[in-house]
């Protein structure tokens, strides 16, 4: 006979199979369940993290008396230039130098083999 507090999906059997993974953290569920009855909710979980890791950064960066709901943006803008860097123009052409190398080597050995072949007829 089943206990009260058995889940009514499993057999005996089935339930005595997964006992040992039914009670992680304390709840009949797995330990990664949404469900708001047995749980908080993992979105709760990270959003509680977060707002500790952003009150942890604040007060690192000494930023303890903004409003909460105020946003600060703190912005640093450069120009970086535009085009490839010396080594990256470098490398495009060479790259452009193999393969045009590698279409005249095609193209000549297709013309070598056209050559055998209307010599072989």
């Amino acid at each position: 006979m089943s206990e009260p507090n058995d889940p009514p999906c499993l057999s005996p059997a089935e339930h005595a199979h997964a006992l040992p993974r039914t009670n992680l953290l304390g709840f009949r569920r797995h330990f990664s369940s949404k469900s708001r009855t047995y749980s908080t909710t993992l979105g709760a979980l990270r959003q509680e993290r977060a707002d500790y890791r952003a009150a942890q950064e604040a007060s690192v960066l000494g930023l303890d008396d903004r409003e909460p709901d105020t946003v600060l943006a703190l912005v640093d803008c450069q120009y970086a230039g535009h085009g490839h860097t010396p080594g990256e123009s470098v490398l495009a052409a060479t790259i452009a130098r193999d393969l045009q190398s590698n279409r005249e080597t095609a193209r000549d050995a297709l013309r070598d083999q056209l050559a055998l072949e209307g010599a072989a007829a």
